[in-house]
């Protein structure tokens, strides 16, 4: 015999969940160190719930990437921590500006912003160590750091900084950025994730002006090009009158880079499984390989570091944020 379900109750007991990791952190739920492994676990989820006037509800989502905008609790007790509304609590994010491409490892340690549909709210110790003000346009994405990292965020210390996202894809992540919305960039967007809606019907592409003078930065990958666009600047060579038969100089040509021994690759991560490293070699066109009890995947070897920067970059825009250059073995 089925007995009768009290839908009531059921909707009352997934808000007051809701309201429960909103307002206490992880370490004192689990009953667990405040700087112990044991404060990762267990990993709750809770039911569905309204922000902002959206309803979310929290899946946990390997794969979270998107787009959106930040908010900044006044409190938060100095932890680099943050408030997402649908990713499991306690989580890992690595959090990128937009506008300075400044990226930093974050805790999320509770639900929010309960008063809006931002993508994140980040601690004022997050704020402070990312370099953004309330509203800040930002990437985040979920990642499994190291224990060394976890430690130091359960303990209120800052993770060490990630690599600064290059500006060329700071413009690409920015053209995917709808006003006040979240876009997600995962392939497929599993369900309660707020940016599913919004990228099945992305904003238009700004209109692309037309080329003007190429403007070599200080530093990142315009600089590589900056001999370059200084020798085409300049006027070619002519020979003097006096010669009665002057025959045409040609062009200089551009100075590949220094060959690197042993050549360079590009890891763009190691998996434990080998079937997620097939599947990561296959989006990247790179290789897996086996070492140890892990299955590295590298793009390469390039001879030059020229070959490796643009290799980088390629991985970065495909998802994978933590790939490095590193000399061929």
């Amino acid at each position: 015999m089925r007995l009768p379900v009290n839908h009531d109750r059921t909707r009352v007991a997934a808000a007051l969940t809701a309201a429960l990791l909103a307002a206490a952190p992880i370490a004192a739920r689990a009953g667990g160190p405040a700087n112990g492994p044991a404060a990762d676990y267990p990993v709750v989820l809770g039911g569905a719930y309204s922000a902002g006037g959206t309803v979310f509800t929290p899946v946990d989502t390997m794969n979270f990437d998107a787009v959106g905008y930040a908010s900044v609790a006044a409190g938060a007790g100095g932890l680099v921590s943050a408030a997402h509304h649908t990713l499991p609590v306690p989580s890992y994010v690595e959090v990128t500006s937009l506008e300075s491409g400044r990226t930093i490892l974050v805790r999320i340690d509770r639900r929010g912003p309960m008063e809006s549909a931002n993508l994140i709210e980040l601690s004022a110790a997050a704020a402070a160590q990312l370099g953004v003000g309330d509203h800040a346009a930002v990437r985040v994405r979920r990642v499994n750091p190291p224990e060394q990292e976890r430690a130091l965020l359960r303990g209120g210390a800052q993770a060490p900084e990630r690599l600064a996202t290059p500006r060329p894809l700071l413009a690409v992540l920015g053209r995917k950025l709808a006003p006040n919305d979240t876009v997600s960039l995962a392939r497929s967007a599993g369900p309660g994730d707020p940016g599913a809606t919004s990228a099945a019907t992305p904003p238009a592409a700004a209109p692309v002006a037309p080329p003007g003078p190429i403007k070599p930065a200080a530093g990142g990958f315009d600089a590589q090009f900056a001999d370059i666009a200084a020798a085409a600047a300049r006027p070619p060579v002519r020979k003097g009158p006096e010669k009665p038969a002057p025959r045409p100089v040609p062009k200089p040509a551009s100075v590949a880079p220094a060959a690197v021994p042993g050549g360079l690759v590009v890891q763009a991560g190691a998996f434990a499984v080998k079937a997620n490293a097939d599947q990561a070699a296959a989006r990247l066109g790179a290789t897996a390989q086996g070492v140890g009890k892990l299955w590295r995947v590298r793009m390469g070897p390039y001879a030059n570091r020229a070959q490796a920067e643009a290799a980088l970059a390629k991985a970065h825009a495909a998802g994978y944020s933590g790939a490095r250059i590193q000399h061929a073995e």
